[in-house]
């Protein structure tokens, strides 16, 4: 190329730079305001629901959808200023609309999913549920998945496909809970005595519900030993707290009384 054809080269380009500039400037102004938009229109929602006391499940599987809505808007918005015709840019999406959908068929089911369980409720956000082997409590239904915090504050994602398909164990659909906690007494000991010690303990404790009744049956005879199944009730905020004081109180007062447990259960 010669100096002359090159100095031409550049001063077009220049001049299409200078051309395209206010398009390009636009454009990027229209990006960067409507990111600042999107995510205020997210605050000032989450905002107003929790003033309201509206239905924490619902409003935030909307507002999702909603911020993705407009995050589609602004992106064709985008292209337009740039001067991509948007006609064709939707043709070529919807050329290309079959492949993504065979491509993102576990999305698309995990959408459906959590349609699914906007529509029926199987739990809430706040609800203590247990699903897919994990357990913990639903802090928020995202369009694609759903956010449960464990009893660690471990954050599990669980894909709302597989929760609207699987089996889900709500805690908290009933304000109360019963606990089946197992022990093992030797053949030698007083079964009745073990039996009136673990309903004292139950009748004492403050955490147990006293109505339903709270019982200790008798589930099995095993090879080592009586096996005993003690079945308090408690509250949903009182039961991991129950449990773990039941069974302290029945190993202290059972050894007091000469009974010991076994350990293999």
């Amino acid at each position: 190329m010669t100096p002359v054809a090159t100095i031409k080269y550049i001063s077009d380009n220049v001049d299409a730079f200078i051309e395209y500039s206010p398009k390009l400037l636009t454009a990027l102004f229209i990006l960067f305001a409507g990111h600042y938009a999107i995510n205020l229109f997210r605050r000032l929602a989450n905002r107003e629901v929790r003033k309201r006391e509206l239905d924490l499940t619902l409003s935030k599987f909307l507002i999702n959808i909603g911020t993705w809505l407009l995050r589609v808007l602004l992106f064709v918005t985008f292209i337009s200023k740039l001067g991509i015709e948007t006609a064709s840019f939707v043709a070529i999406i919807g050329a290309a609309g079959l492949a993504i959908g065979l491509s993102l068929q576990g999305s698309l089911s995990n959408f459906a999913g959590g349609i699914l369980i906007i529509l029926f409720k199987p739990f809430e956000v706040g609800d203590s549920i247990e699903v897919q082997g994990v357990s913990g409590t639903v802090a928020e239904i995202q369009i694609f998945v759903t956010k449960l915090t464990a009893s660690n504050n471990q954050v599990i994602f669980i894909p709302n496909g597989a929760l609207s398909n699987g089996n889900i164990i709500n805690h908290s659909l009933e304000g109360t809970r019963r606990a089946d906690l197992p022990v093992l007494i030797s053949y030698d000991d007083d079964l009745k005595k073990a039996k009136e010690i673990i309903l004292s303990i139950l009748n004492t404790n403050e955490k147990v519900l006293q109505e339903p009744a709270p019982a200790v049956d008798v589930t099995a005879l095993t090879e080592t030993g009586v096996r005993l199944s003690i079945k308090p009730w408690a509250t949903n905020e009182d039961y991991s707290k129950m449990c773990a004081e039941v069974l302290e109180n029945c190993k202290i007062e059972l050894n007091k009384a000469g009974i010991v447990l076994e350990k293999k259960v």
